[in-house]
């Protein structure tokens, strides 16, 4: 058949049929329909270009065996129904005349199958050449390429930043020795040659997104830390800053390129908020973006007390509770159902409000509070400490000791050295019934303990123990937000919260614990001593005792400590990270990184240890002696 025959044969088999006389065909291999969002983009596309590929068609045969007048669409349902969107969108009418190839001798399931199966999907490279051309010749916007093809402009924008990628890199894309996922990490930078170095330097099992980017961005400030994220990217910029958007990043990040200009932003805005706080009275207020728990090591802190309430709020408490109770007491055995699930959670959130707490005038005036950042960027205000200096001067303080000029019986005093002959005997025949008594040298000890731990500086206690803490952030910075302190900090505040607002009380208050809670009070209490740095002049004899304390309690640090390129690797010697990776993973797994840079290593050895359970030597349990 000769060209002009192929051509009139087909000529002859395009057919024009109105938009609302074509059906889907039952005999269309596509199950699965197609999403939203390919359907708009077809539609985009097809408003813009026109449709490109007519769909097939065949006349539908009626139950009389003669046509209906519509027709099946074989292969092209997703062009009907992206013309009916079109519809939908006042663009064209329903009877708008459909381009159509009339094909009633093949096998309608075949020429359904061959459409759908037979198609390769544009490369993400090509799509970036063909949208970066638009951009760059015609002129056209990120916003009018979207429009065009059906796509987010967030896409054609993701496209074309690919452009900052080096074409060495591209070309490997292409032939797949990288993901687009890899690909787009280096287009945070417009180092060709950095981007180069930097794949060529990581090994290939740590060539992640992830590890691109941190290799990158080195002396940058991530988007989603607390500073970034407290200041905001507005206020950064609209001083100067700079940011290195991330355009693949789902969540919008980045990083901030001034990391100077940010701490100035983040302690000013901070100082506002300090401000804020200063007004309600207390008596000094410092703030700082990230604060650790040394800063108020000495400070005795005071917490707010119950708001007494008045004879109308009692009476309403009073209702609330019966309330409560009358819905809870309906089902015994806990299932209640959600409606009244909800009216009990309304009942306590009532009650919550009426159980209000404050500080009193006086905490204010003798207390102060810090203003920080929390984690998520959110500012933190920790309100009630007392520094030492500010605590009240007692009159026994204030004031010499004077000899007394009668004693208590109305007679001349005893002389001192008498005084102190009849209380060493006292103090003797103390000790021997206090060894006799466990129970009260118990109680004793955790009064002496717990003193000291929420009264800095009381005296009363004639016990001659006082708990010596070492305070680990100097040494360790960011520790106070790790889990391990996270813990002790939320028992500590449990239990300052319930201590006596006078250390003179604190002996009945102990008294009146149960034992269970006594033991709990007191293991905090020694908790908090408990040292087992080892920095110069540190006693051997008190490391071996933190060995044993650890065999006793079973301490498995996996579970508090996990080795990373920045806490760790980074600041030891190449030799120790090949040791971990050879101990952690393999013998061939060390080889294969040991002639990489110390950077890319400490990268490496992370990426290999990640979920290992690797510890090095000063954190493994320690041998039974």
């Amino acid at each position: 058949m000769s060209n002009r025959t192929r051509a009139a044969a087909a000529k002859a088999n395009i057919v024009f049929v109105p938009l609302e006389k074509l059906k889907k065909s039952p005999r269309n291999v596509r199950k699965i329909p197609h999403t939203k969002a390919e359907i708009a983009a077809l539609a985009a596309s097809i408003g813009a270009l026109g449709m490109l590929q007519y769909p097939v068609v065949e006349p539908e045969i009626g139950p009389n065996g003669k046509p209906s007048g519509f027709y099946l669409v074989n292969a092209g349902e997703g062009r009907r129904l992206a013309q009916l969107l079109r519809v939908k969108r006042k663009e064209i009418k329903a009877g708008e005349l459909i381009r159509c190839v009339l094909d009633a001798e093949h096998n309608a399931t075949e020429i359904s199958l061959a459409e759908n199966a037979i198609r390769t999907d544009m490369h993400p490279a090509d799509q970036y050449e063909a949208f970066a051309k638009l951009h760059a010749e015609d002129g056209m916007s990120a916003e009018d390429i979207a429009a065009r093809f059906g796509v987010t402009a967030a896409v054609v924008r993701q496209r074309l930043k690919l452009g900052a990628v080096s074409p060495k890199l591209m070309a490997l894309y292409r032939k797949g020795s990288m993901n687009l996922d890899q690909l787009s990490a280096f287009a945070i930078t417009e180092d060709h040659e950095r981007q180069e170095r930097v794949w060529s330097e990581l090994p290939r099992f740590n060539r992640s997104r992830e590890a691109i980017l941190r290799a990158l961005s080195e002396g940058q400030v991530r988007s989603d830390d607390r500073r970034a994220v407290f200041v905001g990217a507005k206020a950064y910029q609209e001083v100067g800053g700079t940011i290195i958007r991330d355009l693949f990043d789902a969540r919008g990040g980045g990083f901030f390129a001034d990391a100077e200009l940010l701490n100035r932003l983040a302690r000013e805005k901070l100082q506002r908020e300090a401000e804020k706080v200063a007004k309600e009275g207390w008596r000094w207020v410092v703030a700082e973006p990230e604060l650790d728990r040394e800063a108020w090591a000495d400070m005795r802190r005071v917490f707010p007390k119950p708001v007494p309430l008045s004879k109308v709020e009692r009476k309403r408490l009073r209702k609330l509770e019966a309330r409560y109770k009358a819905v809870f007491d309906k089902y015994p055995d806990g299932d209640v159902p959600e409606g009244d699930a909800a009216k009990l959670q309304r009942i306590e959130a009532a009650v919550e409000m009426l159980n209000k707490q404050a500080y009193g005038e006086r905490d204010i005036a003798l207390a102060g509070a810090f203003v920080t950042l929390g984690p998520d960027g959110a500012v933190r205000i920790e309100r009630g400490f007392v520094r030492a200096e500010d605590e009240p001067k007692t009159k026994a303080k204030d004031q010499k000791a004077k000899p007394k000029a009668k004693d208590a019986d109305g007679l001349a005093p005893l002389s001192e050295k008498l005084v102190a002959e009849l209380t060493a005997c006292r103090t003797s025949a103390l000790r021997n019934e206090l060894a006799k008594h466990p129970e009260t040298a118990f109680l004793a000890l955790v009064h002496a303990l717990a003193l000291d731990t929420f009264f800095k500086g009381s005296t009363c206690t004639c016990l001659e123990i006082a708990p010596k803490m070492a305070w680990l952030s100097g040494h360790a910075p960011g520790i106070d937000e790790s889990e391990a302190e996270r813990q002790t900090a939320e028992r500590h505040a449990a239990w300052a919260k319930r201590m006596p607002e006078e250390p003179e009380a604190l002996w009945t208050f102990i008294h009146g614990l149960l034992d269970t809670e006594r033991m709990a009070l007191l293991a905090h209490c020694v908790s908090l001593t408990a040292n087992a740095l080892q920095v110069r002049g540190h006693k051997p004899d008190a490391l071996a005792h933190a060995d044993q304390l650890a065999r006793e309690v079973a301490l498995d640090m996996t579970s508090y400590w996990q080795p990373s390129a920045a806490g760790y690797f980074s600041r030891v010697s190449k030799d120790r990270i090949a040791q971990a990776v050879r101990e952690g993973v393999s013998a061939q797994a060390a080889q294969n990184i040991a002639n990489m840079k110390k950077p890319v290593m400490a990268a490496a050895a992370e990426a290999a240890l990640a979920g290992k359970s690797w510890l090095p030597q000063l954190l493994r349990p320690p041998a039974h002696a």
